[in-house]
């Protein structure tokens, strides 16, 4: 069977150790989200329905800033534009699983259980179910967190000031940790943080991330197609 209740139990088990650090990440997103002026149920719509710790991150900074709701959506569409990658990728896989199967292990996709599935599928896993399992695994926690740190925003005045922000940098330099083995995936990530260096010297922006991404992904593309 394709999308087996097995397949949904190994990727729930394989999903554990991230889930913690998603549990994490999530409280730091809360606290932030509550200094931002969130109230908790705005925050937990949000988590519920971006699942999405850098851009929610990025869009509940702005929102700090004095960002309008337009600067938010396009934060929003433009950090998670990298799921269109995403779904690319799992296409070979998630093409043979029921339109319900398929778009239901969607919705509960993110970075960690991404990279878990293709490392899975890349080992031999067959099991579309796996998909689904590692993402529910880190959903449930990523909603708790959201929601205990929304919480406990009333009794900590600067979440800046215990450098919790630092989480998303910390949680994308260990999801690197395992693309850069290689020629391929560092020249894109060294041409991505040259700009990001230049652009931060002279205009430090939200636009800055969007920049270098777009960066990284096209020395990536070009590589790949002066390769093939």
């Amino acid at each position: 069977m394709n999308f087996s209740s097995a397949g949904i139990r190994r990727g729930f088990v394989r999903g554990q150790g991230l889930a913690v650090g998603v549990f994490g990440y999530a409280i730091a997103f809360g606290l932030l989200a509550s200094d931002a002026g969130l109230s908790v149920l705005e925050a937990l719509l949000m988590s519920a329905t971006v699942y999405s710790g850098s851009a929610q991150v990025a869009t509940v900074g702005g929102l700090a800033t004095g960002a309008g709701i337009l600067a938010s959506v396009v934060t929003v569409l433009m950090l998670n534009a990298r799921y269109l990658l995403y779904g690319a990728s799992l296409r070979p896989w998630l093409g043979t699983a029921s339109p319900g199967q398929a778009y239901s292990s969607l919705y509960f996709l993110g970075d960690g259980n991404w990279l878990l599935s293709m490392k899975a599928h890349a080992d031999g896993e067959q099991d579309t179910g796996f998909v689904f399992g590692s993402g529910i695994v880190m959903f449930a926690p990523w909603i708790a967190g959201t929601l205990l740190g929304s919480l406990a925003g009333n009794w900590i005045a600067q979440p800046k000031t215990l450098a919790l922000d630092f989480l998303l940098v910390a949680f994308c330099m260990a999801m690197a940790v395992d693309m850069l083995k290689s020629r391929a995936g560092i020249r894109p990530a060294a041409a991505a943080l040259a700009v990001a260096l230049v652009l931060d010297w002279l205009a430090p922006s939200g636009w800055t991330i969007v920049i270098t991404g777009l960066v990284g992904a096209v020395v990536g593309y070009a590589l790949y197609r002066e390769e093939a």
